[in-house]
């Protein structure tokens, strides 16, 4: 009768422990991929709710026509906007061949004083291509126009 109740005994030891593996584990994984995650919004939503200034997080739109500025040395400045609202946005680097007045583009960064600061600008690979993402909060805008239908 003993032998019974040292053997549930120890098994209820094991499943304990690996109870608490496994909730560890899913701790350190969740940890590590804090700053991985990088979720999106429209200008519309950062403007409506503005994020923290630490954090990381990608905006996306239609760049404002008239709006780049190209400052000394590398660093760019121009405005992105989705029809309801439009957001400045800072970025020192090189930027995509393809990036250009009227046309999409997502960028990777934070939301400092009022400004985006992009660390990262991605810009559409073809004539046609636009970020769903992008599509979608231009189409919740009512700006947002087919590039087929217009040709």
């Amino acid at each position: 009768m003993a032998l019974k109740s040292l053997k549930k005994q120890r098994r209820i030891q094991v499943i304990a422990l690996a109870t608490i593996a496994l909730v560890l584990s899913t701790a350190l994984v969740g940890y590590g991929m804090r700053d991985g995650i990088n979720f999106f919004r429209s200008p519309s939503q950062v403007m409506a709710e503005p994020p923290a200034a630490n954090e990381t997080f990608r905006i996306g739109g239609l760049v404002e026509a008239g709006s780049i500025v190209r400052g000394q040395g590398s660093t760019v400045s121009f405005s992105v906007t989705d029809g309801g609202a439009t957001v400045p946005v800072t970025y020192s680097g090189v930027l995509p061949d393809l990036f250009s007045e009227n046309e999409g583009m997502v960028g990777t960064g934070k939301y400092v004083n009022g400004v985006f600061e992009a660390s990262e600008i991605l810009a559409k690979h073809d004539e046609e291509y636009m970020p769903a993402e992008v599509v979608d909060a231009l189409k919740e805008q009512g700006t947002y126009k087919d590039p087929k239908a217009g040709s």
